[in-house]
């Protein structure tokens, strides 16, 4: 299989001959906190720059991996930005502000930035290893910033001309200074009309274009224009590898006109870019669009770490190339946990896969999604739907030495459970029991009827009574695997009681349930105490 390059090595590669093989690499990122800190986010900016500075680093090089938060971007003052405040009208003040200078809606945090961004930064260290991050209100307070902004004030008219052969029908006046002054008085930042800047004292003296407020203001407390921001950063971290969002990736786009400013103002080359395309949201199978910060759609990486593991999603993002379309729908988990545990099986060899570029995929996919070595080989694993039964059947108390007995007596589990394989065990259990309370389908929602309604016995056709008959007859009290219950199911279906899966299947379920969906019917009969499943069988065709 070495004739195959998984996306992430190719990346490395281009990296380092981009940069004629130096020594250290910056890979460099950036957000703005302008709300929902969602999991989409961790796609580009975080799983995808972390997984090519951990190559790099295994590759003997020096690598960093830096977060810039953008917090003195202004608050637009989006419809879902309001609504977090209790008053819309009174969080109308707060629009043009910096991030950075809007209150905590719930007033747990200081600001806004520390209330949206705190649940994000605590969950860092699960999907990634040693980010380093920093706020642009901060940065603009260092000497190196303020040399790359007195730079740009300098060649503002360079700029100027730059950035406009990008900007089409809106082109920028001669007058045009790249910088955002803030008014001292109202607290906004934005297209105040600047009167004139002093570099020695780096100060700006301005008129607000809100307030009407005229003052003078240190050009700490302000920004520079987004673009020419945007490559300042570049130059003041000396980047390497950046990943950005697909609506900077059109050719003759904002990322181009930024290469532009780096090479001509800032007399440096561009990082090593790679697009990547936005996380969509999916709700019970509906497409609500992409994730979205200001618009407060989505679900965050604490949601997600309550109902599955980092690396599930780290697998979904690395398997998938950066610019495909990766939908999140949290109804899905089971489906995303048993995607990755296949990977982790044929990681390890105890399953083949036919085509051999995608079984090399698999595995070099698994293996990046690591934030650690796995283990020598492969450990128990539990899968998501037979924890999702196991929570919903088995006492509460004692749980996990409960799961492990079934398991044991299923046959499920034939050898003693290790440490590793316990904890992964009861981690599987807490967040099937999440998913079960949140975010589960009805049909994953199992709650067996305490005895047979009378009037549904009384429905019962007498092939139906009999195809039941056959089937307790054929599960009797014997040991069966997953697959040969699943066999003896659609035998006695299609060949033994002639009713057809999906009738016969229908017919368990409202015998069990009194519904005609329910969980994948091998897995759940395997792990339900039989005797009563015996018993509730007999009702049914007696």
């Amino acid at each position: 299989m070495e004739k195959y390059w998984h996306w992430i090595d190719e990346t490395v590669e281009n990296v380092i001959e981009y940069w004629k093989d130096q020594e250290r690499y910056v890979c460099s990122c950036g957000m703005s906190v302008s709300g929902l800190q969602h999991l989409g986010r961790l796609r580009g900016e975080i799983v995808l720059t972390n997984t090519v500075k951990e190559e790099l680093l295994r590759m003997g090089k020096e690598a960093e991996h830096f977060l810039v938060l953008y917090t003195q971007d202004q608050w637009k003052g989006k419809g879902a930005q309001l609504g977090q405040f209790s008053s819309k009208e009174e969080a109308e003040k707060y629009r043009n502000r910096r991030l950075i200078d809007v209150p905590d809606p719930f007033g747990c945090h200081k600001n806004w930035v520390e209330h949206y961004w705190s649940p994000f930064r605590d969950c860092l260290s699960s999907f990634s290893i040693g980010v380093k991050t920093f706020l642009t209100t901060d940065l603009y307070k260092t000497d190196g910033m303020k040399e790359l902004v007195r730079k740009t004030i300098r060649r503002k008219e360079e700029l100027r001309q730059i950035i406009n052969k990008y900007r089409g029908r809106t082109p920028y006046p001669e007058d045009w200074i790249p910088f955002e002054t803030l008014c001292n008085e109202c607290l906004t930042i934005g297209q105040h009309k600047i009167l004139s800047v002093n570099l020695d004292n780096y100060t700006v003296e301005y008129v607000c274009n809100r307030c009407g407020a005229q003052g003078i203001s240190s050009m700490e407390d302000g920004k520079l224009n987004w673009r020419v921001e945007w490559s300042a950063l570049w130059a003041l971290f000396n980047v390497s590898f950046e990943p950005y969002g697909k609506d900077h990736a059109t050719p003759g786009g904002s990322r181009d006109s930024c290469v532009e400013i780096i090479e001509k103002i800032f007399e440096r080359k561009p990082p090593f870019g790679y697009p990547y395309e936005w996380v969509g949201f999916s709700v019970d199978g509906k497409d609500m669009g992409d994730m979205g910060s200001s618009d407060f759609l989505g679900i965050t990486p604490a949601d997600w770490l309550e109902v599955s593991e980092p690396e599930v999603l780290r697998y979904l993002y690395l398997k998938n190339k950066p610019m495909k379309r990766v939908v999140i729908d949290v109804s899905r988990v089971p489906e995303f946990s048993e995607t990755y545990d296949q990977a982790e099986r044929v990681y390890y060899g105890v399953e083949k896969v036919t085509q051999e570029k995608e079984e090399f995929e698999m595995r070099r996919s698994y293996e990046l999604s690591q934030l650690r070595s796995p283990p020598k080989v492969l450990p128990f694993q539990l899968r998501y739907t037979h924890a999702v039964t196991l929570i919903q059947t088995l006492s509460k108390e004692r749980l996990l030495e409960n799961a492990i007995t079934k398991l044991k007596n299923t046959g499920l589990l034939s050898d003693k459970p290790s440490e590793e394989d316990k904890i992964r065990i009861e981690k599987r259990l807490n967040e099937a029991e999440a998913w079960i309370e949140k975010y589960a389908p009805e049909r994953f929602k199992l709650k067996i009827l305490e005895e047979l309604p009378a009037t549904l016995k009384q429905q019962l056709k007498e092939e139906e009574k009999e195809a039941l008959r056959v089937l307790a007859d054929r599960l009797g009290n014997r040991e069966l695997t997953e697959n040969e219950l699943e066999n003896i199911l659609y035998r006695v279906a299609k060949d033994e009681a002639g009713l057809g899966s999906k009738k016969f299947f229908q017919l368990i379920y409202l015998v069990l349930f009194g519904q005609k969906q329910g969980p994948r019917l091998a897995s759940f009969i395997l792990l339900m105490d039989r005797d009563l499943l015996l018993q509730r069988l007999r009702e049914a065709y007696q």
